[in-house]
């Protein structure tokens, strides 16, 4: 049987069993909670795991292993950066919007603010995220299938994108949260078996000596020993200031990005109690602790054992490494069988990675579309569940349409880099109306607004007029020359930019009211009243 039958074979396998998964919890869905939230009855460890799956994206599994394989030292920066970022959320949010909130981000701004404008503004914010974190998986299926199958043409990776797409709007429509939430404990478990199993086949290869592999890694690259330092691909000689610059604001972004994704910050709501949220979280970055160390492994393995050049020539952006890794490492340990089922295992792992992202931050932001836009900025807080729960469903589909067709023109970007732009965004316009309103007295509408739109404007323009959209030979439009703007990260001034706006706005408006802080204060520290989070 070649590697291409058995990784069908395996990927239906899991496409069928999540499909299942699917259906029966369908049939648990009654109302918008459960939909929303699955009805706020998981476990502290099933949503760890869930979190886990929903964390280690195909970003983390074929990016970051192509971008150590790459570029070394510079490549684990991304590493270091997503697992830090897990510190953030859990020191300043995790617990404080579980017990404040009810569906979404923005029930915790509106609450003690004008619901309409601030609704608005974080719905637009929880879309606008989750779409550029879409793109990134959505290019990194299209980059494994065309490794998988030897495909080449441009149509067959769209074929693919399409395909992710549909399954991922199924997994929202049909199953919701309820659904959402075990395909990505399913896969979270899958995605740790094998990253682990090739793991321990690269370290058995090198006697366990990390230094040998470090070494060959650096030998195989053909930049020697400064492949195992900082530079390669940020700071260089040749970037000066600017590759500086782009390294900080890098990380700012990783560090910032996460306590204000929408798809992670909804994975809150769905603990029953408080401390709930704190194991689930606890277990999460257990889970993506480790992952990320793995991935260490993964990335100089690869540089090792496949070579810079050939992952160069598989894919440009490096997204097949991983796998061009666990075929290489299964012939030499196993034999051409091993490296067969090895590649196969390893690419339906990375297809379950892909599908079960894709569902979470679809459904993060339809939820989002359906509970703040259209129920209580639209309707004004008339419509019933039952039409906000088939209002999610159909914003499902739309978005779903989008990330499809955003996806099929992104296929040349690194899908690691990819999410640290969606992280970039996260940081710079939810980031600030969050942790303002939950520690700050005096922040007002006029603040969670202007600090969503300021932050969120500020990094999207700058990513349009980066070398990432125009002016390089990986930008997304290659013939144009646009880019006024030096960074491909724009962290480093839309971070502060959206701060600077929610501070700005707050003090040129008069709008204040102590009573609804202190009543959210109590809530976030508490949990006390936050089953009857208000709708306004």
């Amino acid at each position: 049987m070649s590697h291409q039958t058995l990784a069908i074979v395996l990927f239906l396998a899991f496409v069928g069993a999540t499909l299942a998964i699917t259906v029966w919890a369908s049939r648990h869905t009654k109302d918008a909670t459960d939909f929303y939230a699955g009805g706020r009855s998981f476990s502290g460890v099933q949503n760890g795991l869930a979190i886990g799956g929903d964390y280690m994206s195909a970003a983390s599994f074929l990016g970051i292993a192509g971008m150590i394989a790459l570029y070394g030292y510079d490549g684990f920066l991304y590493s270091i950066g997503f697992l830090v970022a897990w510190l953030v959320a859990l020191l300043l949010v995790a617990e404080l919007m579980r017990n404040s909130g009810k569906f979404t981000m923005a029930d915790v701004l509106a609450f003690r603010m004008s619901p309409q404008p601030v609704r608005t503004a974080a719905g637009i914010s929880t879309i606008t995220v989750s779409i550029f974190y879409l793109l990134a998986q959505m290019v990194g299926a299209g980059a494994l299938v065309a490794l998988l199958f030897g495909f080449t043409s441009e149509f067959a990776k769209g074929a693919t994108i399409v395909l992710v797409g549909a399954l991922m709007i199924i997994y929202v429509v049909v199953g919701g949260m309820k659904g959402t939430t075990w395909v990505q404990i399913v896969k979270a478990v899958l995605l740790m078996g094998g990253a682990t199993l090739v793991t321990l086949l690269v370290l058995a290869k090198f006697g366990f000596n990390l230094s040998t592999l470090l070494g060959d890694a650096a030998e195989q690259s053909g930049k020697g020993e400064a492949f195992l330092e900082p530079g390669l691909r940020y700071a260089t000689d040749a970037q000066g200031l600017a590759g500086k610059l782009d390294l900080i604001s890098l990380g700012l972004a990783l560090v910032l990005g996460t306590a204000g994704l929408p798809h992670i910050l909804i994975r809150f709501y769905t603990v029953p109690t408080a401390q709930d949220a704190r194991k689930s979280v606890l277990w999460g970055i257990g889970i993506i602790g480790v992952f990320y160390l793995l991935t260490l492994v993964l990335g100089f393995g690869a540089a090792a054992l496949v070579g810079s050049e050939a992952i160069r020539e598989a894919n440009p952006a490096g997204n097949t490494a991983a796998p061009q890794l666990a075929e290489r490492i299964g012939q030499l340990m196993l034999g051409d069988v091993g490296g067969t089922v090895l590649l196969a295992i390893i690419a339906a792992v990375a297809f379950a990675t892909i599908l079960a992202v894709v569902a979470g931050l679809t459904l993060a932001s339809s939820s989002s579309f359906a509970h703040d836009l259209y129920a209580h900025v639209f309707r004004r807080g008339k419509a019933t569940e039952k039409e906000e729960v088939r209002v999610a469903r159909i914003s499902a589909l739309v978005i779903g349409a989008v990330s499809i067709v955003l996806g099929i023109y992104a296929q040349r970007l690194n899908v690691a880099f990819l999410v640290a732009l969606a992280f970039a965004v996260a940081a710079s316009g939810n980031l600030p109306a969050i942790l303002y309103s939950l520690f700050w007295k005096r922040f007002n509408t006029a603040g969670a607004v202007s600090a969503i739109y300021g932050g969120l404007g500020a990094a999207v323009l700058l990513v349009i007029f980066s070398p990432v959209v125009s002016g390089s030979e990986k930008a997304l439009f290659t013939g144009a020359d646009f880019a006024f703007f030096p960074l491909e990260n724009p962290g480093i001034v839309s971070i502060p930019f959206g701060f600077l706006c929610g501070w700005l706005g707050t003090v040129l408006s008069k709008e204040h009211n102590a009573a609804k802080y202190a009543e959210i204060e109590v809530r976030s520290l508490t949990g006390a009243g936050a089953e009857k989070a208000v709708t306004h």
